[in-house]
């Protein structure tokens, strides 16, 4: 399948971007010994991890946060005085942030919901962009991701940091070789133990120092609830897409870089809430997911409660091919050897060499993104990017067809040329981004 029929044949609207009033492209010539100004949007969870690993380099400043809680900014305000005597702009309204001229790129870290139109609007000012995974809650948003960073030509990283570990880049380099032989299988999975059910709470009133209409944005009205805000909305299906897209595209996106895939032929996806079934989280905490590429199918899984995921590992990749098995995860990447069969009871030879556990070591995976961004910026090049928004789409898209197959509870069929599902109206109506309160879906 062509990338291109991937990523520009889901149904789009034809003609110009939609960008927010007072937002001018602007060109800046950056030099390789100038300091890099950045801008925060969302600065609860990882977006200040994204800007603390940013502020490790010298010549990177932060000079402006934007954030729809005040209390948030505060605590941020108290974090960034540790670190550096200057004091950032703050802002309430990313669109205000995004004015400002001295900016040379900002850091997304919203709700899922939210990365599209900010990262639109970021491009069209001139920004280059590090936005936070998944980039997108929707196929369509996605595609329209794609299309403004290519009608800009600004840097766009994604912030899928395992791409830049050198561990996980040693065990593509070893799929890619062929030394496992053929390659039938991919098994990826998040199983995480941590995470316990969350406890009823009624609708509230809206914190003091909140713009709560802001933060629903596109979202459906709705009255306020604790449960669905910081850090939970990602279990809604209003904000974001639960473990599919929010651990699946960590996972997904180097099982499908070292197959070299792109997108599925069919994909049936089986689960629900079987672990928590009365909590108030919306997406499922147990699913397995079976994407057909053709010559090798890819098996997604993910739990909550409990630790015991496939190869002893609460989370990674397994490559499962005729001669071995390469697993590779954040803690490092083993070989385990196919053994000829030689009968019953008898241990055979080994089909190749098995690599015992590679450990990651002490190593700053993230430190190494944020820098591979730092570094693209400065040329100019989107193409030194480890996780270039392309990367990014084919990993959140992926995602999304396994949560839209769980949806649908049918097994969905791809057609790569029409960039849909073909006759499938159910599954084709949750390809696209429904937006609400006033505003629109940015066009291509």
């Amino acid at each position: 399948m062509k990338r291109r029929h991937f990523v520009q044949n889901t149904s789009l609207a034809a003609s110009g971007l939609i960008i927010s009033p007072g937002l001018n492209i602007r060109k800046k010539i950056i030099s390789l010994n100038d300091k890099i100004n950045i801008g925060v949007i969302g600065c609860k969870g990882m977006g200040w991890s994204d800007v603390h690993s940013l502020l490790k380099m010298p010549d990177v400043d932060l000079v402006g946060m934007c954030d729809v809680d005040q209390s948030v900014i505060d605590q941020r305000l108290a974090d960034y005085a540790k670190l550096r005597s200057n004091k950032p702009k703050t802002y309430g309204d990313h669109r205000e942030l995004l004015k400002d001229e001295s900016i040379d790129a900002v850091v997304i870290g919203t709700p899922d919901h939210w990365h599209c139109g900010i990262m639109v609007d970021a491009v069209m000012a001139g920004k280059h962009v590090y936005v936070e995974k998944p980039i997108a809650n929707t196929i369509e948003e996605c595609n329209i991701m794609l299309a403004a960073q290519k009608k800009t030509g600004k840097v766009v990283q994604v912030g899928q940091w395992q791409r830049s570990g050198p561990h996980y880049k040693k065990a593509i380099e070893i799929v890619q070789s062929g030394v496992l032989g053929n390659i039938r299988l991919v098994k990826v999975w998040a199983y995480q133990g941590w995470m316990k059910p969350m406890v009823k709470k009624p609708n509230s009133p809206v914190p003091e120092g909140v713009d709560y209409k802001r933060w629903l944005g596109p979202a459906p009205m709705r009255p306020f609830n604790p449960n669905r805000f910081h850090f939970n909305f990602r279990w809604f299906w209003d904000y974001a897409g639960g473990l599919m897209t929010d651990w699946g595209v960590h996972e997904i996106d180097i099982a499908l870089y070292a197959m070299n895939a792109l997108a599925p032929k069919s994909v049936m996806a089986s689960g629900g809430k079987l672990a928590y079934p009365d909590d108030p989280a919306e997406t499922p905490d147990t699913l397995q997911t079976v994407f057909d590429y053709g010559d090798f199918s890819m098996l997604w899984e993910h739990a909550t409660g409990i630790d015991g995921g496939p190869y002893g590992r609460t989370e990674g990749i397994a490559f499962i091919g005729n001669n071995g098995t390469l697993i590779v995860n954040r803690g490092g990447y083993e070989l385990i050897a196919e053994r000829e069969f030689a009968g019953w009871g008898k241990e055979g030879k080994e089909k190749m060499e098995s690599i015992p556990l590679v450990q990651r070591g002490d190593v700053d995976i993230l430190g190494l993104h944020t820098e591979n961004f730092i570094a693209a910026v400065k040329e100019n090049d989107h193409s030194m990017l480890n996780t270039p928004i392309e990367s990014g789409s084919v990993a959140a898209i992926n995602a999304q067809m396994g949560n839209i197959a769980y949806k649908t509870g049918e097994k969905i069929y791809w057609d790569s040329v029409k960039g849909n599902f073909g006759k499938n109206k159910k599954a084709n109506k949750l390809i696209k981004a429904n937006y609400n309160n006033g505003w629109k879906v940015p066009k291509v």
